[in-house]
């Protein structure tokens, strides 16, 4: 797999046919690595590691509605009372953070309404604070405090 701009964490793979899989323990099992997987796997390490966001409050591969579309959210966490914090949308390493990645989690974030909004594809990284509808840029990672201020 690609070498990533993100801290090397312990993981586990298997063979399943001809394809690789990598554990993933929030949804406690094996999936197929992809390359946008790939980069899941590392920013949700990250994020637990280094930014010490708890594992229990934090789902991947969500479920939501759009304008009546099912979709996927790649990772949420949420505050100690259950409100989304930050929401994380990975794309693949090769792929661009350009409008239209920015723009696909924004409008996953009018639904969920997470007071943070996170893009990666391993290489980079944006995070954004939403306040009254409007993203405004951050220079880090906001801390959790274990809930909302």
């Amino acid at each position: 797999m690609v070498q990533l701009n993100l801290p090397a964490f312990e993981y586990k793979v298997t063979k399943i046919g001809e394809k690789p899989y990598i554990f993933d323990i929030i949804r406690r099992k094996y999936v197929v690595i992809t390359p946008e997987e790939w980069v899941r796997q590392h920013v949700l390490h990250w994020l637990m590691g280094e930014h010490r966001f708890p594992k229990a409050l934090i789902r991947t591969e969500s479920g939501l509605t759009y304008h009546q579309l099912a979709k996927r959210t790649d990772i949420l966490i949420y505050d100690r009372e259950g409100i989304p914090f930050l929401l994380v949308e990975c794309k693949a390493p090769h792929i661009s953070l350009n409008d239209v990645v920015f723009e696909q989690a924004i409008r996953y974030n009018s639904i969920l309404k997470a007071r943070y909004v996170l893009i990666s594809n391993g290489m980079d990284y944006f995070v954004f604070e939403v306040k009254d509808g409007q993203a405004f840029l951050l220079d880090t990672i906001p801390s959790y405090a274990g809930g909302t201020e």
